[in-house]
């Protein structure tokens, strides 16, 4: 499966600025409640995007939030999901402000989504560059390329977890009823794109 060609072409400035973005989004609802002034949209394409942003503090996790096949321009959701993850993902408690400095975001720019049958799945999933959605009627489950690589998960391992996940048993992959999917992402992070001082400061 090839990466998207959209997802493929953030050049690194736009990184950078979709990063300090993500960061102005969850400092304004943090001080303010409120979110940041729109600024005019970047000039990508217009079309449906996935886009997952992922938080850590001191380097754990503390927030991951996304959404799949979004009308919203990348912009506008890059900031809802930034807040989101700040705020709203069950795991963990809502972000507090002296937390701020500490923080450190992950951005992932999905490509769309292709099919995989579950009798050839194990042939194209490749852990580390694929991620993986599993669905079965109301259940779905998502988890992205870098958490295989994270955890050194093979690709049954990978596609057990992304079961659990949705809810369902760990081999529910192999029954044909499940759909499964498999995507790309452009993933980067305020490690390798610092924000500018005035998008840092709390």
């Amino acid at each position: 499966m090839k990466p998207d060609a959209v997802s493929a072409s953030i050049s690194p400035p736009e990184r950078r600025r979709l990063l300090a973005l993500a960061r102005t989004s969850i400092r304004a609802f943090l001080q303010d409640l409120r979110l940041p002034p729109a600024d005019p949209p970047a000039p990508l394409p217009s079309i449906r995007r996935s886009a997952f942003v992922t938080l850590h503090v001191a380097g754990r996790l503390r927030g991951c939030i996304g959404r799949m096949d979004s009308p919203e321009p990348l912009d506008s959701l890059v900031a809802t999901c930034a807040i989101l993850a700040a705020s709203r993902d069950p795991r963990f408690t809502p972000l507090q402000l002296p937390e701020f400095a500490a923080l450190e975001i992950e951005l992932s720019i999905l490509s769309t989504p292709e099919p995989a049958p579950s009798s050839a799945v194990l042939d194209r999933l490749l852990p580390g560059v694929h991620g993986v959605t599993i669905s079965l009627g109301a259940s779905r489950g998502l988890l992205l390329p870098q958490v295989a690589t994270q955890f050194r998960w093979d690709a049954r391992r990978f596609l057990e977890e992304t079961c659990r996940k949705a809810g369902l048993p760990a081999h529910a992959w192999r029954d044909p009823e499940v759909r499964i999917e498999l995507f790309t992402a452009e993933v980067f992070s305020e490690s390798e794109y610092p924000a500018a001082p005035a998008a840092a400061a709390g």
